[in-house]
């Protein structure tokens, strides 16, 4: 079973490719759910279809619905604020300051992945298809299950709640409260499986990928590379970059000035088209339709455009790990070993990157986006000597500390 979520700056028709994509899909003989959580809920309007938060189909094998992000919150998430509000009142927090420490921002976000985690794992589809809103929130809500699990572990650290009770006798309650602090933690365990299953999702290559909509406009084209170095730095998979709306050249007997525009128009997006191949991500073209796409046939004829007669889900080859550290000096304990930690960042190099050691983290930004890598065990005893960019691989060296290493 497949996840495959598109996204991409607003207006690029991210939302119409989606709806191609699992039309194409469903036609070709296989259950396809196409869900959205755009805020926006666009959807409907390429489908011609009334959605809801409850898949319907709408033709043999292709199913829609839209996440009510609204009712998730009013649901579940108001009942984990009590429970939340139910710890931190028993740590002495003021209740108006509690309420402020419970309204987490992106939780609408959050419960909406989650909804598409249960739809992928519940239903019978063989493909979901996520309309995401645009980059800027995608990326937000794609950091979310890893940024919330921390925050949920500073807070309420795991070793603490495995010991039942340990939070009321901590908070002063009494014999007759347990059965409440009981249930608060539960609650917790709950959401930190809910988040651990999330960024399990998330992280599966062979499970979930990214689909970047654009259109071969060069303020787009820069957008995107900068969300792949983003992507690329949370773990994540992007399989493919659709190119939108490219219009055909135009003949050589054609003149007058509607010509010279078609020409100069397609010349501009040829040229960005080239410098996108270059990003080693498969690259797939959509011609501009003469009219708006909407309703399936319509959406049908704008797969063909963009997949021919290849299969939508086909894997690419693979490429190298996201992440990886390899031995370039010394064997065993020896002090004179030299490590390399690898993370590939595409696009790294259009702009800032910046690199911090926070314990036993190892804090990248690109641009405005940043991520605390783990270090693994053997570099968490070595210094950063010195990072080095080799075209999409950020090389970070590291040598043994003299006070922590092995020997």
């Amino acid at each position: 079973m497949r996840v495959v979520l598109f996204t991409g700056k607003g207006g690029v028709g991210k939302t119409t490719l989606a709806a191609a994509t699992a039309a194409r899909l469903a036609r070709g003989g296989r259950k396809a759910l196409v869900v959205s959580t755009d805020p926006a809920h666009s959807l409907g309007d390429a489908l011609e279809a009334d959605l809801g938060h409850e898949p319907v189909e709408l033709e043999a094998g292709l199913f829609a619905a839209h996440v009510d992000t609204h009712a998730l919150l009013d649901e579940s998430w108001a009942r984990m604020q009590g429970h939340l509000r139910t710890v931190l009142a028993g740590a002495g927090v003021d209740e108006l300051v509690a309420d402020e420490l419970t309204v987490l921002p992106g939780v609408e976000d959050l419960l909406a992945l989650g909804e598409v985690r249960r739809a992928a794992e519940s239903g019978p589809w063989e493909v979901v298809v996520v309309d995401c809103g645009p980059t800027a929130e995608t990326l937000r809500l794609l950091g979310l299950p890893e940024a919330i699990s921390g925050y949920l572990e500073r807070l309420f650290p795991a070793h603490r709640r495995a010991v039942r009770g340990l939070l009321a006798g901590l908070a002063g309650a009494g014999r007759d409260a347990a059965p409440a602090w009981d249930g608060t933690i539960d609650a917790l365990d709950a959401l930190a499986e809910q988040l651990s299953g999330l960024r399990a999702m998330l992280a599966d290559h062979e499970r979930t990928s990214i689909r970047l909509v654009l259109t071969p406009e060069r303020v787009v084209a820069a957008e995107t590379r900068r969300t792949l170095t983003a992507l690329a730095l949370h773990g994540l998979r992007v399989d493919g970059l659709v190119a939108n709306r490219v219009v055909p050249g135009p003949p050589a007997s054609l003149r007058g000035p509607a010509a010279r525009w078609l020409r100069q128009r397609h010349g501009e997006q040829q040229a960005v088209l080239v410098e996108l191949a270059g990003l080693a991500v498969p690259l797939h073209t959509a011609e501009h339709a003469a009219g708006e796409p909407t309703g399936v046939p319509a959406l049908l004829e704008l797969a063909d455009s963009l997949y021919g007669d290849t299969d939508p889900m086909a894997a690419g080859v693979p490429g190298p790990p996201l992440l990886a550290v390899r031995r370039t000096a010394g064997a065993g304990t020896s002090t004179d070993s030299r490590f390399e930690l690898v993370l590939r960042l595409p696009g790294a190099d259009a702009g800032p990157l910046d690199l911090t050691r926070v314990g036993d983290e190892l804090a990248v930004t690109a641009g405005a986006t940043r991520r605390m890598v783990a270090l693994p065990a053997a570099l968490r005893r070595c210094q950063v000597t010195s990072a080095r960019l080799e075209g999409d691989d950020l090389c970070v060296v590291f040598v043994p500390d003299p006070a922590l290493w092995i020997r």
